[in-house]
């Protein structure tokens, strides 16, 4: 019975990480030698190597200074079963983004109008921080969350420069689904 494989419990992680986890341990257990070891800066292992904990205090210093964006891009993708609703700076820097089922909404509720209201009011509400104003909208899909995404933006204060339709047209490339038989 101690032979077999089945019964014996599996390993979910490699052994690389679970040799790199005991090490990590007995670094952080043992005592420094003298004050000035522990005061000085380890040198990072490889050239252009930072610390774990530079990188991290890096990461959530940019998180929490919002910059001033003052012209982006929506993106509003309808599609027949969600929408999805993404603010980018011009540059494609992601801002805030959320989606039908991200708002609770399940199953069918989530292709409506209304789910598609409540998400650009979501994303509208999310990009406030930045300041803003002006907005570029670029639609892509069939779904019937289009108009009133681009109307819940509208609604929110911010001014729509332009409204592309994106959605891939294709060239007769892939064949069409089925045809639905109700």
């Amino acid at each position: 019975m101690a032979n077999n494989p089945k019964s014996a419990p599996q390993d979910k992680e490699p052994a690389g990480a679970a040799a790199a986890k005991t090490a990590a341990k007995k670094e952080a257990s043992a005592p420094a030698a003298t004050p000035a070891a522990a005061a000085a800066p380890a040198a990072p292992a490889a050239p252009g190597a930072e610390s774990a904990a530079t990188a991290a205090s890096e990461r959530t210093a940019r998180v929490k200074a919002a910059r001033t964006v003052s012209v982006g891009i929506a993106h509003i993708n309808a599609t027949f079963n969600n929408t999805q609703v993404s603010i980018t700076d011009p540059k494609g820097q992601v801002l805030a983004w959320s989606s039908a089922g991200r708002m609770g909404f399940k199953g069918t509720r989530k292709s409506t109008a209304y789910a598609a209201t409540i998400v650009a009011q979501e994303v509208a509400r999310m990009v406030a921080p930045h300041r803003m104003q002006e907005i570029e909208v670029r639609v892509q899909g069939p779904g019937t969350g289009r108009e009133s995404a681009i109307r819940a933006l509208q609604s929110s204060g911010l001014t729509i420069t332009a409204i592309r339709d994106v959605t891939p047209m294709p060239h007769d490339g892939c064949r069409p689904r089925k045809r639905r038989r109700v």
